[in-house]
């Protein structure tokens, strides 16, 4: 069965063909994922995505063709839907509100232990977005009729049908009680009851393409739409059944998530970016988070490789990259990045190897503040890592499996048109990399550890 999937990223928008039953993807076709400055504040260009799904799928469809049409989207974002569309633009989460707002969505947000949400910056709990234009623009608010979460915003763009889904509302949006697997009292406190679409799960038949849209793909029949995911536990989905717990998945992008099936709730730190998922099967997942992509774009810009040069002056001289590279949130929220013994200037290749550890330690880390056990498997572009990837395995101590493919997400999506999206066989971990790091990293990332201990007793 050939997918069409809808993949909607921080950073770039694809849509591609994946072949669901062998799970691999056949085609794609991307775009950056663009915020556009103009209206009451920050927002994405979600006409201009929109334009370039029906394109990408006229000319995918003439090409390879598709029975389904599946949907994966970023977290921290939901849609204000009133007759006539949109009531509001879509926040771009990185937006920072006012002081007096903030403050007052600190006064009237549930607990962590009800929602297992943490405080985070700017929209990144969506319920906070929903808090500040429901006070800044009380009449636009007043007009909305359905509030979805992202990835059903672009299902109702194809069908016209309104929805929300566990995935989307268990991802830190301080909307869901993960344990209980309902609202949680924010959504009675910002009266918005009776706005919220009906939950769905991620794997429900949301309806039919429209016929002017079909007609405009150029498909000779409505196909089915799928209610689609998180993109996040999009990745987790695929492993769900393939590995017995305890087992990991580092889901790599802009932000690299963590999560740890069969690991442990009731230790998670509100302070240090962990919360609770909800998987595809709605199901409360212990799960840490750090922008690691972002991280690694901002220190590498996109240059440089691990050569054995490179490896050796990091490792030798102990030049060690300190978080947070993007401040206010991972496990480190408050520790001021910088980097350690570097007394003359790196070049790319040696800013790639320090950036490389930097996020293997970061996601030790998660995995540790999660309670993970077993193997690690790691989706998206960190796959291809393998320098991140050897760090790893040998500072946990465990196997870890680079999944190969440019993305989990998009084969995860694919996955919930099958009637079984979670198989029940079991598959063995193996390590697929070559050894680049000398007996020389024990002692680096011991000496990294240290720094981040030394730092947070001086903030204690």
């Amino acid at each position: 069965m050939r997918v069409a999937v809808l993949d909607v990223g921080k950073t770039n928008v694809k849509a591609v063909i994946v072949d669901a039953d062998e799970r691999r993807e056949v085609a794609a076709r991307t775009r950056p994922n663009r915020v556009l400055t103009d209206g009451p504040y920050p927002h994405f260009d979600v006409d201009g995505i929109f334009t370039f799904f029906l394109q990408a799928l006229k000319e995918l469809h003439s090409e390879f063709g598709f029975d389904a049409i599946s949907i994966t989207a970023h977290g921290a974002s939901g849609a204000l839907l009133s007759a006539e569309g949109l009531a509001l633009p879509i926040l771009d989460y990185e937006f920072r509100f006012p002081a007096h707002v903030e403050a007052a969505y600190d006064e009237i947000r549930p607990s962590f232990s009800e929602t297992f949400s943490p405080r985070l910056p700017g929209g990144l709990n969506l319920g906070a977005q929903l808090h500040y234009q429901k006070t800044v623009f009380p009449e636009a608010f007043g007009n909305v009729q359905s509030i979805v979460t992202y990835p059903q915003y672009w299902g109702w763009t194809l069908t016209g049908i309104a929805a929300t889904e566990v995935t989307s509302l268990g991802c830190h949006t301080d909307l869901w009680r993960p344990k209980q697997g309902g609202f949680s009292s924010l959504v009675e406190t910002l009266e918005i009851t009776d706005k919220v679409a009906p939950v769905r799960r991620p794997s429900d038949l949301l309806g039919y393409v429209t016929d002017e849209i079909s007609k405009e793909i150029g498909l000779p029949q409505p196909v089915p739409v799928y209610c689609g995911i998180h993109d996040s536990n999009a990745s987790l989905l695929p492993h769900l059944g393939q590995y017995h717990a305890p087992f990991a998945v580092v889901s790599t992008g802009t932000w690299i998530v963590i999560f740890a099936v069969g690991g442990d709730l009731d230790h998670l730190d509100a302070h240090r970016d962990t919360l609770a998922n909800v998987d595809a099967l709605g199901r409360a997942v212990p799960s840490a988070r750090f922008m690691g992509g972002r991280e690694f774009e901002l220190l590498t810009k996109g240059q440089g490789a691990a050569t054995p040069e490179a490896v050796r002056r990091i490792l030798e001289e102990r030049i060690l990259v300190m978080p947070s590279v993007v401040p206010g949130c991972g496990p480190f929220p408050d520790s001021q990045h910088r980097i350690v013994n570097a007394s003359s200037g790196l070049n790319p290749d040696e800013t790639y190897v320090a950036a490389s550890l930097y996020a293997s330690l970061m996601t030790k880390a998660c995995l540790d503040l999660t309670r993970a056990a077993g193997p690690v498997i790691v989706e998206g572009p960190f796959a291809r890592n393998a320098l991140y990837a050897e760090a790893l395995a040998k500072v946990t101590g465990r196997p870890v499996v680079p999944v190969a493919g440019s993305t989990g997400t998009s084969v995860g999506a694919a996955l919930l048109t099958l009637e079984s999206p979670a198989p029940t066989s079991s598959r063995k971990s193996q390590e697929t990399f070559d050894g680049q790091l000398s007996e020389d990293f024990y002692q680096y990332y011991a000496e990294w550890f240290r720094h981040v201990g030394d730092e947070e007793n001086r903030g204690a």
